[in-house]
């Protein structure tokens, strides 16, 4: 078949294909990645939470860091896909491996870029994020060999989201899972086995993510969207077009960080049990938003392919579809959480009461919010992936910003503990509040036009 007959192939495909089908097919690979990338998560904090409550604790601190790396990889890998799939659905294939190019290039440079200033200023560094003395030691291994990997990862995440913005779904999942899957076996071997402790974690996620670039690299062949140095942008332009329509990521994602940062301070002033505590029900709550978040990446290049082809009923079609499906994931969670909120906690720290009864708590907030969750991603992402990039940067903002900034700041002095408990899930319910309009706003403006 031609290059020219696959991409009327795909046009085809991503117009005329019913909506629950043509979302499920690219959702649930999207899902499948997202799971296997958060379940390496998970095992590096359970694998370290074994060490002490200490190293669980100092899991958050790196976090803000990892957080960051996100932040711009994320953010040039969903300007690119954004625009990507517009230009696909506009039958524009060669500007489509330009963004997708530079977007590469970027990403790679601002990974080495953190990679130089983060090991020059290491140990203020993870201070300022809220390392105690007690942590430090911890703090400071894992995050040396996060931020060596940090070109890498940065550039994976744009790699992915050129591949997935295409509709080529499944290799996504393949390239990204392949790496999560490494990291799960790899962190047993090199934290006991081996007896790194806890920098064997952060060499089995450097070692995993280095598997994966590579691997995206190879599955890159055989779709249209081609990666050569002929094809990096020269203009600052599209430079900034990259990011500026990638910028709600780099915020959502950079605010993660800022977050975390706040977070472990506030908690640290009730001891490393409370930031260990904090830190495992994040990232149990962490792994059902990043389901949700692959429900969103199924239905973000067809509501972008299908905006740039005008069709506008077809896009509220995939909003509508996936919100559903992500409102009935949430709900679900929500009540198994509810339901077995100590023995999640517990699961990683059996031999620590104390934190066990910190995050059980926690993690009862974040249950009674997280039906809403879906929602409110999805109004979000919608506006990224359509190119309305201040909109979506202002509720980018809100979940980790605007809302949760002042909430993190002020529900501790007032409420002690339970402040920093229900910090994120008080921000959450208020992002969702101010979703609901925004969604109508657009929904009047933009897609009732013929």
């Amino acid at each position: 078949m031609t290059e020219r007959n696959t991409a009327e192939a795909q046009f085809r495909r991503m117009t005329e294909t019913p909506m629950p089908r043509l979302v499920g097919s690219m959702a649930v690979p999207s899902v499948a990645s997202m799971l296997i990338t958060t379940l390496y998560n998970l095992a590096d904090t359970y694998f370290v939470s074994q060490l002490s409550t200490s190293a669980s604790a100092s899991v958050g601190v790196v976090f803000a860091i990892m957080s960051l790396i996100q932040a711009m990889g994320g953010g040039f890998g969903m300007g690119a896909s954004s625009l990507i799939s517009r230009k696909l659905g506009e039958k524009k294939p060669e500007e489509a491996s330009l963004y997708a190019t530079s977007a590469f290039c970027g990403a790679f440079v601002f990974g080495l870029i953190l990679l130089i200033f983060g090991l020059a200023f290491l140990t203020p560094l993870v201070r300022l994020l809220g390392s105690t003395e007690t942590m430090l030691p911890y703090s400071r291994d894992y995050a040396r060999y996060i931020l060596l990997a940090a070109p890498v990862m940065c550039s994976a995440f744009v790699l992915n989201s050129a591949i997935r913005s295409e509709g080529a779904s499944i290799r996504a999942m393949v390239g990204m899972s392949a790496g999560g899957v490494l990291n799960i076996a790899l962190d047993p071997l090199l934290i006991f086995t081996f007896g790194l402790g806890i920098g064997g974690a952060a060499i089995a996620t450097a070692i995993s993510q280095l598997f994966s670039f590579v691997l995206m690299l190879f599955l890159m062949r055989g779709i249209s969207i081609k990666m050569r140095p002929s094809l990096i942008s020269r203009r600052p332009a599209d430079y900034l077009l990259l990011l500026h329509t990638g910028f709600p990521t780099i915020m959502r994602q950079g605010l993660a960080s800022v977050a975390s940062a706040l977070m472990n301070n506030a908690a640290a002033v009730y001891g490393d049990a409370a930031v260990a505590a904090v830190t495992i029900s994040n990232r149990v709550y962490l792994f059902v938003r990043n389901i949700i978040l692959g429900v969103g990446q199924g239905f973000q290049p067809v509501a972008g392919y299908n905006f740039g082809a005008g069709l506008m009923k077809r896009v509220k079609d995939s909003f509508r579809f996936a919100t559903a499906v992500g409102t009935v994931i949430c709900c679900g969670f929500a009540l198994l959480l509810a339901l077995h909120a100590p023995g999640v906690i517990g699961w990683f720290r059996r031999d620590d009461p104390e934190v066990i009864r910190i995050g059980t708590l926690a993690l009862y907030f974040a249950a009674g919010v997280m039906p809403l969750m879906a929602f409110s991603t999805y109004v979000n992402q919608l506006y990224q992936c359509l190119g309305f990039a201040r909109q979506a940067t202002v509720l980018a903002a809100c979940r980790q910003g605007i809302f949760y900034v002042p909430i993190i700041l002020i529900l501790p002095r007032l409420l002690g503990l339970m402040g920093v408990q229900m910090g994120q899930p008080a921000a959450d319910l208020l992002t969702f509040v101010i979703s609901v309009p925004f969604l109508i706003h657009f929904y009047r403006k933009e897609l009732n036009k013929p």
